[in-house]
């Protein structure tokens, strides 16, 4: 019973503590403050000297062991209060060492004492040079590296930021990441930047650290020595001899932690970014091979039989360096070693032919030369397969429908790094690609060259330019968009299913489609087919909407468009222009998002009057003048818009809408064709031109 008492008190005590844990940082500002200020015991002192010593072994081994340095994004305030703590260390054992040198080496507390007595052997003169040993060390070597490096690192980081931000939009178009994913990726993005712009101001604390040391080490032996000389009347060399040792017993127990703080920062700011245990990855690439081994253990080998040597530290040396190349030689001979080939199955017999035999050509493929296989074999580290599903995968929620499986195969006709996209069998679109290469894009404005392989981007027909792996980051901070080999296959997978999505959608997706739609909406099925209209009806509608970009995701919507509508037409084209009636407010939130006015084009009344005429006498084709005539006039004004930012749309009279829409389709591809009667009543319309 009393035991469970104490177990809930201390389980209250614990809670209340970590309910204080947003006081931490307050109280440990203010410690420094009364540091500073109030004059502190030898005991105290020698409990916080302690505290500081645990504290930077307990940073360092925290950044040794961390996976990636923006894990510890809170290093740079940490280094910060650690450095504060340090310097009001300082303040309040030099005003110990001043006040009761003249006492001994003992009247600054035991830390001091030890330091200056049983690290140094008491004896001054070598405790000032190893000081300054340490102060060097830890001033030009490491805290001088550890300062350019996060220059480095951080201007790197700055300048490439731009480039992964359009690397991000660029993998979310592509389908390889949902909204979500890429949320977090900019905020990593983010996050690195803002980590490293600190390291690059943190690492001058550690400099101005340094820096306080040298001078607080010549100011307490030069004070020390005038106050026990004229204020307590001692000898020249005893107050030299106190005053210097506890000084330097003090810049000792202060130096070894700034040390260690300096080596942090290094190790930080020169690790990878990637996710690593830093111990593993130095031993696997330090020790890995064993060829570098063995060589070590040659030249120790040789070294150790020379006369006069230590022979039998050199040949130890050589004999452990031999064994573990050794071992390592083994495990690699190991890991590389074959399986044994299978026996070889006796041949069965040729079977007649059947109607399985005949193979039925695939909705969606692609067929690879033999150099980009291993960007499809996922055991080689291919990641084709999956950037393929991630685009399969946002294309169905975009469209609407279920998109058929991506057909792969080699194909010995193609060129080593060619491929080629195909639909129903028949070749649509190819392209070339270096796989040991990635390629940088350029979207527009870029801040240098960069040397490579020019060539167009496959999809949009961008400038382009395949460069080495190694380059990668240098054209990210000259604005280029840079991509792998295996998402510029699937950006242009992407785009081409986009442009041909009507031709994925046959009977069996309707069908489906439908089916999914009965378990919400039975009555509403049973009453649309077969009896109001045939599935073929349905097909080409929805055909006709996806030929057009629109999604058909909505897909009750436009069953009741469908249904209100069936009866008095069974025509695909008038049921499609219903439907876009009631997908009105999609198809415009689409074109222009929120924006409460729709900028639009409209035939001037001459063209207008001219077209009518012509659908009214049965013309289905325009007169090749006054079609060019047209379309110059149509792609000035696409251009204009697109320069400003804006979409370019179209607004016109319904009976034209169709032969308008796809006269452009084709060439005019930015341009949005609408109907007078699909502009919902939340849009105003601002009138920005006519087509002559």
């Amino acid at each position: 019973m009393l035991g469970d008492r104490m177990q809930k008190r201390l389980n209250e005590i614990i809670r209340r503590l970590r309910g204080l844990g947003g006081l931490g940082a307050p109280a440990l500002l203010l410690i420094i403050l009364a540091m500073i200020v109030i004059p502190l015991a030898p005991f105290v002192l020698d409990l916080l000297f302690t505290f500081n010593i645990a504290l930077a072994i307990v940073i360092l081994l925290a950044v040794v062991y961390v996976l990636r340095p923006v894990e510890f994004n809170a290093f740079p305030t940490v280094l910060l209060l650690v450095t504060l703590l340090r310097l009001a260390l300082n303040v309040a054992s030099t005003r110990v060492v001043l006040l009761h040198g003249h006492q001994g080496a003992h009247a600054a507390g035991k830390v001091i004492e030890a330091f200056g007595n049983f690290v140094v052997g008491g004896n001054y003169a070598i405790g000032f040079i190893v000081f300054v040993i340490l102060t060097l060390i830890n001033f030009m070597v490491v805290t001088k590296g550890a300062e350019r490096v996060s220059e480095v690192s951080a201007r790197f980081v700055l300048d490439a930021l731009p480039g992964k931000q359009l690397a991000i939009d660029a993998d979310l178009n592509a389908g390889l990441l949902t909204r979500e994913e890429s949320k977090a990726r900019r905020e990593e993005v983010r996050e690195e930047a803002d980590f490293y712009g600190s390291m690059d101001g943190a690492s001058k604390f550690i400099r101005g650290d340094a820096i306080a040391g040298i001078m607080i080490l010549f100011i307490n032996i030069i004070g020390g020595l005038f106050i026990g000389t004229l204020q307590h009347g001692l000898p020249i060399a005893e107050a030299l001899k106190n005053y210097t040792l506890l000084t330097i017993g003090d810049g000792l127990v202060a130096q070894i932690p700034s040390l260690l703080m300096s080596t942090s920062v290094a190790i930080l700011v020169t690790r990878m970014s990637k996710s690593v245990n830093m111990g593993q990855q130095v031993v696997k690439q330090v020790f890995a091979e064993p060829k570098v081994l063995g060589v070590t253990a040659t030249v120790l080998g040789l070294v150790g039989v020379i006369p006069g040597m230590p022979n039998v530290v050199f040949l130890t040396l050589a004999a452990i360096c031999g064994g573990v190349a050794y071992l390592s030689a083994q495990k690699v001979k190991r890991g590389a070693t074959p399986a044994r080939d299978a026996a070889p199955a006796t041949p069965a017999a040729p079977q007649e032919l059947g109607w399985d035999d005949v193979q039925q050509e695939d909705p969606i493929g692609l067929e690879v030369g033999y150099r980009l296989i291993p960007l499809v074999d996922a055991k080689q580290g291919g990641e084709l397969m999956a950037r393929i599903k991630g685009v399969r995968k946002k294309l169905t929620q975009e469209m609407g429908f279920l998109i058929q499986p991506v057909h792969i195969r080699d194909n010995l006709e193609l060129a080593p790094g060619a491929y080629r996209l195909t639909l129903h069998g028949v070749p649509i679109a190819s392209g070339q690609i270096y796989p040991d290469r990635d390629l940088a894009l350029n979207p527009g404005r870029v801040f240098g060259t960069i040397e490579g392989i020019a060539t167009k981007d496959p999809t949009f027909g961008l400038d382009a330019v395949w460069i080495e792996r190694g380059a990668r980051d240098h054209a990210q901070t000259l604005g280029y968009t840079v991509v792998d080999p295996s998402t510029v296959i699937a950006t242009h997978l992407s785009q081409i299913v986009k442009d041909h999505a009507h031709e994925l959608l046959g009977f069996d997706e309707t069908q489906q489609l439908l089916n999914a739609l009965a378990k919400s909406a039975p009555k509403l099925v049973e009453d649309l087919t077969p009896k109001l209209l045939p599935l073929s009806v349905i097909v080409k509608v929805l055909q006709l909407l996806l030929g057009e970009r629109i999604p058909i995701r909505n897909l009750r919507s436009i069953a009741e468009a469908l249904a209100e509508n069936g009866a008095r037409s069974q025509d695909p084209v008038a049921l499609a222009s219903q439907v876009r009636v009631a997908l009105s407010r999609q198809i415009v939130q689409e074109i222009n998002g929120l924006d409460p006015e729709l900028p639009v084009l409209t035939l001037a009344p001459a063209l207008e009057r001219v077209l009518q005429d012509s659908l009214q006498g049965g013309g289905a084709v325009l007169e090749p003048g006054l079609a060019e005539r047209m379309h110059k006039s149509l792609s000035d004004q696409v251009q204009k818009q697109a320069k400003q930012g804006q979409p370019a749309v179209l607004l016109v009279p319904s009976p034209l809408r169709p032969l308008l829409a796809k006269f452009t389709r084709q060439s005019l591809p930015d341009l949005h064709v609408l109907a007078y009667n699909e502009v919902p009543d939340s849009k105003q319309i601002r009138l920005i031109g006519a087509v002559n």
